[in-house]
């Protein structure tokens, strides 16, 4: 017999948003990169997976990453993480998943690796303090995933236990500290996709359709 979860901890960018990379790529079209230039020259690159860290933990502004980041892409770094973001829109299937996930009594938090609040906020309009029981940022607490400190982090807000707990994140590389620990874990890569695995895991229904199916 299945046990089923009775917790929910959800990334934030790639889940309960769009995908990041359509609006990565959206980005350096804009800008008149080559296509993975955001990637090799950012991200993948030392000065930038340094500066990316420190971000992340809380010891770099964002309008420091930008002057750097601008650097390294040869762009203008005013707002340059709102600039590669831009086209991030709300993943609605997910949050109506997640809310559905409280009204039936499952706690739900946010565990985010965070690019500071200016002067592009990543939360902005998705009133993350008002929908969800927890929410544990990166930049607030100095450690980012996939250190299992911040993992323990939201499981103490949420007041449950790993075992008890789904992860979902779109980077597969933050699962594998929190499969250690004990969370089942989903990987979100197609939204209907990660909201049938959701349902599996808790045992419950998460969209109007399948709601209608067990209401008599």
């Amino acid at each position: 017999m299945t046990q089923h979860r009775k917790g929910l901890v959800l990334d934030f960018g790639g889940v309960l948003t769009t995908p990041l990379l359509p609006a990565a790529l959206a980005f350096e079209k804009r800008e008149g990169l080559a296509e993975g230039a955001l990637l090799t020259d950012v991200y993948l690159n030392p000065e930038g997976v340094r500066i990316t860290n420190e971000l992340e933990c809380g010891t770099l502004t964002q309008t420091q990453w930008n002057e750097v980041a601008g650097r390294l892409l040869g762009v203008a770094p005013d707002n340059l993480m709102g600039r590669i973001f831009a086209d991030l829109s709300p993943e609605p299937s997910v949050i109506a998943a997640a809310a559905a996930a409280r009204r039936a009594g499952i706690p739900v938090g946010i565990l985010s690796n965070s690019v500071g609040p200016s002067p592009w906020n990543l939360y902005g309009g998705y009133a993350v303090d008002e929908l969800y029981d927890a929410v544990v940022l990166s930049e607030t607490h100095g450690i980012r995933k996939p250190e299992p400190a911040i993992f323990h982090l939201v499981l103490e807000e949420l007041g449950l236990r790993a075992e008890e707990c789904v992860f979902v994140d779109d980077t597969e590389q933050h699962l594998r500290p929190a499969e250690a620990l004990g969370f089942a874990t989903v990987h979100a890569v197609e939204p209907a996709r990660t909201v049938a695995a959701l349902e599996e895991l808790l045992g419950i229904p998460l969209t109007d359709e399948h709601r209608d199916r067990v209401t008599p």
